[in-house]
């Protein structure tokens, strides 16, 4: 097991690695909407914030030379299931076509408060 930490990306609030190497997968913490240099949330609104979290997750992944199509799985934690057809929305985009599995969970709050998390398992390249 190899541990991952990405200096480019949001600096990790716990004790937790940005991803971890098992076998021939990369699993990916959950990433929240917060800007790599200020450490703030960014985006007032789901769409905003989920393309935050997907663009903190794609500097994740770029450490391992992986794109969001190298996503086998993933699963978003929302604040509010009335926000998810926004959220779906960003995701499709910026997916791209790709249709990774995924499992969507509504939750009372995560530690930042943030609208929307998401976590992932990518595929390594042979």
């Amino acid at each position: 097991m190899k541990k991952v930490f990405v200096k480019e990306a949001p600096q990790a609030i716990g004790p937790y690695s940005h991803a971890v190497k098992v076998g021939g997968f990369l699993f990916c913490s959950g990433q929240t909407p917060l800007d790599p240099e200020s450490m703030e949330i960014v985006g007032e609104n789901i769409a905003e914030q989920t393309r935050r979290v997907l663009n903190n997750l794609s500097i994740v992944l770029s450490k391992e030379n992986l794109t969001l199509k190298d996503i086998v799985k993933t699963t978003v934690f929302i604040k509010d299931m009335a926000d998810f057809e926004g959220m779906n929305k960003v995701y499709a985009e910026m997916f791209d076509g790709h249709k990774p599995a995924r499992s969507t969970i509504a939750i009372k709050q995560n530690p930042l408060d943030a609208l929307v998390e998401i976590e992932c398992v990518a595929e390594l390249k042979a």
